[in-house]
């Protein structure tokens, strides 16, 4: 049986869609957070495709919920026992009260926070922010210029932000891309597949299947890196999966 492929963003959901010798169009929502998959006639184009998805739309998010509560991290309060993570390594916190400057070390699956006496969870937690954006910091200038003779393209400029909607985005007029800053706590592949994925936006703007032959060619192992960063623990905010 042949087979093509594109990867669409519906609605702001991406779905994977697979072009099939058969009758009727399947939609299916698989866990663990909640990934789109339709297999769709070959007689059928994009369009018929995402018309079909966005009629069962209600049907679709009231899954990708219950995928996406089930693993929703509680709100970090920032003492002492705690679970963080880092590059996709659970630590386990210690907060360590005592003069001088506040900061991070990490050692034998310990984060250790140093923070004066009496300093509140919320500034216990912008100094976390602090942390892993200086960690993506010094891990994203190395991957941008990786990948910048292999795609063909330039970055004249990438920023680190907090995001709620999306793992990255790209301004494809300035050549700017931004990450979230959640991807310091997941596997270093995740981060690398987003990078791969938002320089290639440089290239092709929609999620069609010149995008799918783009990223097919460039990463061939970029679906299991989705997943990888997906199926990965979520903060506790709202969140949608996703780049775009």
């Amino acid at each position: 049986m042949s087979t093509t492929s594109a990867y669409l963003t519906i609605r702001g959901i991406d779905v994977d869609v697979v072009y099939k010798d058969i009758k009727n169009l399947h939609i299916g929502v698989y866990p663990p957070m909640g990934r789109v998959r339709v297999a769709a006639p070959e007689r059928f184009d994009d369009d018929q495709v995402r018309l079909a998805v966005i009629q069962r739309l209600p049907w679709i998010k009231r899954q990708r919920e219950q995928f996406e509560n089930a693993r929703r991290q509680s709100e970090r309060e920032m003492i002492s026992g705690e679970s963080h993570y880092a590059w996709g390594v659970r630590y386990r916190l210690r907060v360590i009260e005592r003069p001088g400057r506040a900061h991070f070390e990490v050692g034998a699956g310990r984060l250790l926070l140093y923070v004066p006496a009496g300093t509140p969870p919320d500034h216990r937690r912008l100094l976390l922010d602090d942390w892993y954006r200086e960690q993506a910091r010094r891990v994203i200038p190395n991957l941008v210029a990786k990948w910048e003779p292999v795609l063909d393209v330039s970055v004249p400029r990438w920023s680190i932000r907090r995001m709620k909607t999306k793992w990255g985005s790209c301004n494809r007029e300035t050549g700017h891309l931004w990450f979230n800053l959640e991807l310091a706590k997941k596997h270093p592949e995740c981060l690398e597949y987003i990078v791969v994925h938002e320089m290639n936006h440089l290239i092709e703007r929609s999620h069609g299947q010149r995008f799918t032959r783009l990223m097919d060619k460039a990463m061939p192992d970029w679906r299991a890196r989705r997943d990888r960063l997906n199926e990965a623990p979520l903060a506790d905010e709202a969140w949608e999966t996703g780049t775009q």
